[in-house]
């Protein structure tokens, strides 16, 4: 079953909703600066590598400026349309791998820096894809924390824990998977729990995450 899809869909349908000026969980970013980064992840593959390598940032920082003069609905609709034929992401498997968190992360920024936000109803086939992609990625979003890391699954109880981070001391994030992605990702607004010594808990929190 493919996901994204929905993801790409409900994402779009908040950027109508909320237009351009609207605030988001990422410092000095608005909706419109969200948007762009989108676009220009996956429609500019030649400006891309800046969103990960600083020295290559300006060149990103161009490109998200590039669509500053479209129309905000029309933006939206480059979004909404898919990605070019161009562009990796056409490819339905990497599609889902890497557009999954994506959209799921991104539509997270944006929702919960609105007035009124509210926790969206669980998707049981989503989170099963949420927690995969934690199996495959954590320990490389928690490979700066000086502490021991792991993840449990807060409704799961079978295969409910993933080993991020081995290291001294231990401290135990617990969620729903949805939750862990955000916390994973640097999101302070994850609703999580965390367990262990205090110390331990202070230097995850101080430690950055994601990619």
């Amino acid at each position: 079953m493919r996901l994204v899809p929905a993801e790409r869909a409900a994402l779009c349908d908040l950027f109508e909703a909320t237009g351009p000026q609207a605030p988001t969980v990422l410092p000095d970013w608005r909706a419109e600066e969200l948007l762009a980064h989108l676009l220009v992840r996956e429609r500019q593959p030649l400006a891309a590598p800046g969103i990960l390598l600083p020295p290559l940032a300006r060149f990103t920082e161009s490109a998200m400026r590039s669509y500053e003069n479209l129309p905000w609905a029309q933006r939206v609709r480059l979004l909404r349309g898919g990605a070019p034929l161009w562009s990796p992401y056409r490819i339905g498997l990497l599609d889902e791998r890497a557009n999954l968190l994506e959209f799921f992360v991104h539509y997270e920024d944006l929702a919960r820096a609105q007035t009124g936000w509210q926790v969206r109803p669980s998707q049981p086939e989503r989170d099963e894809a949420l927690w995969s992609a934690l199996r495959l990625g954590a320990r490389v979003m928690y490979r700066h924390s000086p502490v021991g890391v792991r993840l449990r699954h807060a409704t799961r109880e079978r295969g409910a824990e993933i080993s991020a981070r081995r290291g001294p001391g231990l401290v135990t994030v617990i969620g729903e998977p949805g939750e862990l992605v955000l916390h994973a990702f640097g999101r302070e607004l994850a609703q999580v729990e965390l367990e262990g010594a205090e110390p331990d808990i202070e230097a995850l929190r101080s430690a950055p995450r994601g990619l």
